[in-house]
């Protein structure tokens, strides 16, 4: 019980610093380490065991589970989706005419800096500057499905 109450406590930590209050200031945590996700697991979903270190900091607003969005949209099937699809997720209207498909090099261009990719994005991401971190994550993503 203590060891999710540590858990659920460094997550909405996490969360509270990375996604910001929804202002255009955001801050890049993309070169320090991110700590580890919690394991996620579900019956309707993927386990979170083989993401990479690199996954944390999209974990603090963004889920895998199908049909679960959080502060941002579910990445559950991501790759190869169309950008704004994730249905049940209020979406802003530069990311509603962006009209993207995701994959690696939308999906890299987008991490590297969201804000400028896709200007009035409400994704307050600073970006992940790290080419090799970037690539972890899409990797990961593709297998999210």
């Amino acid at each position: 019980m203590r060891r999710y109450a540590v858990a659920l406590a460094l997550t909405s930590t996490l969360a509270l610093s990375a996604c910001g209050s929804g202002s255009e200031t955001a801050k890049d945590t993309s070169s320090g380490d991110a700590a580890a996700p919690v394991a996620e697991t579900s019956p309707t979903g993927p386990s979170l065991a083989s993401a990479p270190i690199e996954w944390g900091q999209c974990a603090t607003c963004h889920t895998i589970k199908p049909g679960v969005n959080a502060v941002g949209p579910s990445l559950f099937g991501v790759f190869g989706k169309k950008s704004a699809s994730v249905e049940g997720y209020a979406y802003s209207e530069a990311m509603k005419a962006a009209g993207k498909t995701w994959d690696e090099a939308t999906l890299d261009t987008y991490l590297t800096a969201p804000m400028k990719d896709v200007p009035g994005t409400k994704m307050t991401y600073a970006g992940m500057t790290d080419p090799a971190k970037r690539k972890a994550v899409i990797d990961f993503l593709k297998t999210v499905k």
